[in-house]
């Protein structure tokens, strides 16, 4: 798996994810691996999705063609933000 002749297993694949909540769903994306963009109701079942697409997107890029079984560490990284309301003691 090369990347500008660097060999991309020697660095972690990092996911970024956010909650959105209108849709009620983890949103993940990548810069590490092109055209990764997918969604699932809980971190749990987003890294599921991620376990499969990571390799095929790798392999559809041809950033993964080293020959038998490879080892990919993924990072999986959520946000997520809220507004609470909360009433003030002088309020």
């Amino acid at each position: 798996m090369k990347q500008n002749g660097e060999n991309m297993l020697s660095k972690d694949i990092r996911v970024e994810a956010f909650w959105d909540e209108e849709a009620q769903v983890w949103v993940a994306s990548s810069d590490d691996v092109p055209g990764l963009i997918t969604e699932a109701d809980t971190m749990e079942h987003l890294m599921k999705k991620l376990k499969i697409l990571i390799p095929e997107l790798l392999q559809a890029n041809g950033l993964l063609d080293e020959p038998g079984a490879v080892d990919i560490p993924i990072h999986l990284l959520g946000q997520w933000q809220e507004v609470i309301k909360t009433k003030s003691r002088n309020g």
